[in-house]
Formats: C-alpha cells, sequence, structure tokens
C-alpha cells in the first residue's frame, strides 16, 4: 500500500512476472532475468544475498514543482542539524518504507550539498532490485510533497560528488559466509570477486546506462580502474571490516541510474561464471589510485557510454548470458540514445 496516498480509495503497487499468452516466461524481461541467475545459485547450494547503498541529491523545486539548481543544503558527509536540513525528509522516507514493509539500515547525509544516502538491510537478490524500485518511487513522492525535488543523476552538480549505487554482495555455503576470513585461491568467495573483475569493463554498459555516469569516474571517491583492495575507497571493489556474519564485497561502481534487474543480475552471473571456471583472483591493489600516477598499469573503466557500449557488444560473456533479443534492444537503445547526445 502506498501511505502518501490518500486512506480513501486506496492504492497500492505490484510487482509481477511478464508472460507470453502459452504461459511460457517473456524474454524480454529483466526481472525475470535476475530471477533465473538467482535460481542458478540456488541449485548450487549457495545463498546470495544483495544489500545496496543509494545516494540521491536533494533539490529546491520552484511554484511548479519543477526542479531548479538549488541543493536543499550546504551540509557536508555526516553533518547534523542544523546544517543537515535533510534529516527529517529521510527519516519520513525511512518510515514510509517501514510501513511498506521494507527494512533501511541507515541514513544520511553525504558529501554534496543536498546529498543523501540510505542504505539497505541485505536480503535475496530479487528483493533487493524490487525494493530499490519501490525506494526511488518513496524518494521522489516524499520529496515532493515537502516541496523539493529528488534527482538520482549520477552527477547532477559539476565538481561536487557523483550519486553512486554501492552494490554488497554476499555468499553463503552450509550456514558460512564466504567471504568471512581469507580469499585465498580455492575459495568460492574469490572466485566469485575474480569474475566480476574479469568481466567489469563489458558490464559497465549496464551499471553506468547514461552519458551522466561518466562524469562521475574517477574521482569523490567512485572509481576509474578494475581492481580489488581492503578497506581502500579507490577500488572498484572494496571488502569492508565487518564481522563474520556481514562480510562481504562491495561494488563501487554502479549508479542509481541503472536498471537493478539486469545490473544484480549480470554482477551476480559474472561471479557465478568465476566460481564454475575456479578463476584465480589477481592481488589486492593497495593504494590509492586517486593519487597521480597511482594506477599505472591497471585497466580503466570505461570513459564514455560509447566506448562501455563497444566494450559490451564485444563481449562473448554477455552475448552467451543474456537473451538475444534482450541484449539487441538494450544495445539499440544506447545507440539512439548516444545519437540523441551528438
Amino acid at each position: 500500500i502506498l501511505p502518501w496516498r490518500p486512506a480513501e480509495g486506496r492504492v497500492m503497487r505490484m510487482l509481477c512476472d511478464i508472460r507470453l499468452p502459452g504461459g511460457a516466461p517473456f524474454a524480454g524481461s529483466c526481472r525475470g532475468y535476475l530471477k533465473q541467475v538467482a535460481a542458478r545459485f540456488d541449485a548450487l547450494g549457495l545463498g546470495c544475498d544483495v544489500g545496496t547503498e543509494c545516494e540521491f541529491y536533494l533539490f529546491e523545486a520552484d511554484d511548479r514543482g519543477e526542479a531548479t539548481h538549488i541543493p536543499m543544503d550546504r551540509a557536508g558527509y555526516f553533518d547534523v542539524a542544523p546544517l543537515d536540513k535533510g534529516e527529517n525528509i529521510r527519516r519520513e522516507i525511512c518510515l514510509t518504507l517501514e510501513e511498506m514493509g521494507i527494512a533501511p539500515r541507515h541514513s544520511h547525509h553525504e558529501h554534496g550539498p543536498g546529498q543523501n544516502e540510505i542504505d539497505f538491510l541485505y536480503g535475496p537478490a530479487l528483493s533487493a532490485a524490487d525494493d530499490l524500485i519501490t525506494f526511488k518511487s518513496v524518494v521522489r513522492a516524499v520529496a515532493a510533497r515537502s516541496g523539493l525535488f529528488a534527482s538520482f543523476l549520477p552527477k547532477p552538480i559539476a565538481g561536487e560528488s557523483g550519486s553512486g549505487l554501492h552494490v554488497n554482495i554476499s555468499l553463503r555455503q552450509g550456514g558460512k559466509n564466504l567471504f568471512a576470513g581469507g580469499l585465498e585461491e580455492a575459495c568460492p568467495a574469490g572466485h566469485f570477486l575474480a569474475g566480476v573483475l574479469a568481466h567489469a569493463r563489458e558490464l559497465t554498459l549496464f551499471l553506468n546506462p547514461i552519458p551522466n555516469s561518466y562524469a562521475r569516474f574517477g574521482c569523490c571517491e567512485a572509481p576509474g580502474y578494475v581492481s580489488w583492495s581492503r578497506q581502500n575507497r579507490s577500488q572498484l571493489v572494496r571488502i569492508p571490516a565487518a564481522p563474520a556474519a556481514s562480510c562481504r564485497m562491495e561494488l563501487r561502481s554502479p549508479d542509481p541510474a541503472c536498471n537493478p534487474y539486469l545490473a544484480f543480475g549480470l554482477v551476480l552471473a559474472a561471479g557465478l561464471e568465476g566460481i564454475r571456471q575456479k578463476r584465480p583472483l589477481p592481488p589486492p591493489v593497495n593504494r590509492n589510485l586517486f593519487e597521480e600516477g597511482a594506477a599505472g598499469g591497471l585497466a580503466p573503466l570505461p570513459r564514455s557510454l560509447e566506448e562501455a557500449l563497444k566494450a559490451a557488444r564485444a563481449s562473448e560473456f554477455i552475448a552467451r548470458e543474456l537473451p538475444q533479443s534482450l541484449a539487441q534492444n538494450y544495445f539499440e537503445g544506447q545507440e539512439r540514445r548516444i545519437r540523441r547526445m551528438a
């Protein structure tokens, strides 16, 4: 039930699967694709949980409810009231989500003026994607009711922090978190991470799907290269310090413009391929990649939507992983977007 709609004649949201008239799954359903990937983990006796950290900006709206270029405040990272003017709105967003059965975990002010972040408890990949779709609707509705405009653009203000969608992934088998402890050569979690890294460049089109996505990379804690490390926010993948039950990998390149069903599905499929192939994990990169010259020898992420499209089109992994009609429609849509920007 949508709590912000009138009690008289209440309104609800529904999530569903799409099927052909004969009952067969529709190959173009991105949600159906993620369900199919999740079933592969179940078949191997692996549990896979996903938790998201979504950033967004709040701008003042004009008298018609349209966005202005004025952020709602000038606060910074983890500031509190009175500098942080988004505290009450974040609280209202979280309470609204809880009314809808969705469990937010943390909320705080981010680096940029008017920039906020809300994090979620981890859960099955399909639920995480469903909740993210609902979350964006809730944020927009609560912001509009408060006379504000919510933006999920990856880089709405030049020179300020971009908005990321950090995706935390953990694996379980036999009640054990596979990311707990070291990532030894024979560890499935290490193979999983290696698979994600191996396909990172060709996945970028789906994780960062608009031209504005590429204004974010390489600065303000947004990664620019294919690498991993522990507790290092300049890397594509970070392994945060956490108790054993909460150990995980944090993929830092996606942004809120992505389709979470496609994004989560492809990332999980890449990791699963790494497990099946026992792909070796490359050494960690224990340096600050935001320092000049520190990224020598590392493969860069695509620097534009055009470059990302070229990498995805040339990918054997994408070609065998996505239904042909789904991939072709996605590629053609991105080509139209690029032509409109030319």
